[in-house]
């Protein structure tokens, strides 16, 4: 039996290899080998994909098993179907080679395209994703931000920042009180030092009155009266800002506590919020922005991603696309004139087994036939018969008094 690596990829194409015997055929069924074996990778790393991307990129140690379950199902079918031969049974007896396939049965090959674009979209999908994942990641930032943007502004954060803001224009109102009351003390007491600073020109001979000295009642006089009146108003100005304050203390504490309340709920709800958008990055997520990427900038993302993916689709179709176009082919002819032939031989050898059983089952008939004629006619057999049925007869009806006897007395004495 040949073996080595050619002979291995007959096998994984699922071919008889004995009849494999041109040297195109050869060449077409190693290379679907190659395909089923190159599928068989490419669906095992496609399944790991997708578990991993179901589980949120957790990289879960089974997707290592799941993935060539996978891959041995999709790889069993394609097996299954390159090594389909539509064989026709009908009319054995012709060597018509027209009569040896039947038609291509259709829906078997567009089942298997039908797999393949789901596959294309289960398994291709998450392979995709790894290969764009820089920029599928500055995407879903661009993403999370706006919805953080927009959850801020409105709900329940929307809500504490108006309180919040509210709680601030009120401790503002109130500061705002008191710095206007010490506002307007220090301008007094700016007010007064001026004044007294006149009053001390004047009072040297270098102010308005230009003579020396501070005599009661003369202008540098007023002047000191009036600086002092200013000390005054501001002394009395600062009191009413204490006064104000202390009036304000339990408001504000109030606030205060209001305030940080709202802070550590405003706090908690963002926190919330944002881990509510940081997990919306599974499966649909990426794929949602990945064709975002794609018609957002279809000649620099998306030429490359379809192109991919059609390769991929490609490859899972290879095999059959070899399979459906090489039908008819010597490999095939051979199987089914060996089938044609084995089955004809079947047909003939049960044809034959039916015409010896029926010869035979007359010929048992016949003989029990006239030996039932034969023994009708002897008197010696019949003379016995007729005995033997009058004794059976006669034990059958009569019966002995002796035996009633016994069971009459055994009946009185239980009586």
């Amino acid at each position: 039996m040949r073996t080595g690596l050619g002979h291995l990829l007959l096998q994984v194409a699922n071919v008889n290899p004995r009849s494999v015997t041109t040297h195109s055929d050869r060449v077409l069924y190693r290379s679907i080998g190659v395909f089923i074996l190159l599928y068989f990778v490419y669906a095992t790393i496609g399944g790991a994909a997708f578990i991993d991307a179901s589980s949120g990129y957790r990289h879960p140690w089974y997707q290592w098993l799941v993935g060539p379950l996978v891959a041995i199902g999709v790889v069993a079918y394609d097996r299954a179907v390159v090594g389909r031969v539509g064989i026709n049974y009908e009319r054995l007896d012709s060597t018509d080679p027209h009569l040896l396939l039947r038609p291509p049965t259709v829906g078997l090959y567009l089942g298997r395209v039908g797999l393949a674009l789901l596959f294309a979209v289960v398994v291709t999908e998450p392979l995709m994703l790894a290969r764009y994942r820089g920029e599928i990641d500055a995407r879903l930032a661009e993403t999370h931000n706006a919805q953080l943007s927009r959850l801020d502004a409105g709900g329940a954060v929307a809500g504490y920042q108006a309180r919040l803001t509210e709680l601030r224009a009120q401790t503002g109102a109130d500061d705002a009180a008191v710095r206007s009351l010490t506002d307007r003390a220090a301008g007094k007491r700016h007010d007064a030092r001026a004044l007294y600073r006149q009053a001390l020109a004047d009072s040297r001979g270098s102010g308005v009155t230009h003579s020396p000295g501070c005599p009661r009642g003369g202008y540098c006089d007023d002047l000191v009266h009036r600086s002092r009146s200013l000390d005054v108003q501001a002394a009395a100005l600062d009191r009413q800002a204490a006064q104000l304050q202390r009036d304000q203390r339990p408001e504000r504490a109030a606030r205060a506590a209001e305030q940080s309340r709202l802070a550590s709920l405003l706090a908690a709800e963002r926190a919330a919020n944002a881990a509510v958008v940081r997990g919306d990055s599974g499966f649909g997520a990426r794929t949602a922005a990945m064709w975002r990427l794609v018609t957002a900038d279809f000649w620099g993302v998306g030429v490359y991603y379809l192109g991919i993916a059609l390769l991929m689709v490609a490859l899972d179709c290879a095999a059959i696309g070899l399979k459906f176009a090489s039908r008819g082919n010597a490999y095939e002819r051979t199987e089914a004139r060996a089938a044609r032939l084995r089955e004809h031989e079947a047909a003939l050898i049960h044809e034959r087994e039916v015409h010896d059983a029926r010869t035979y089952g007359d010929a048992t008939a016949k003989v029990v036939a006239d030996g039932i004629e034969a023994a009708s006619h002897d008197a010696q057999l019949a003379r016995a018969a007729t005995d033997r049925a009058r004794a059976v007869l006669h034990t059958a009806v009569v019966v002995d008094p002796a035996d009633l006897e016994p069971r009459f007395y055994r009946a009185r004495m239980d009586a």
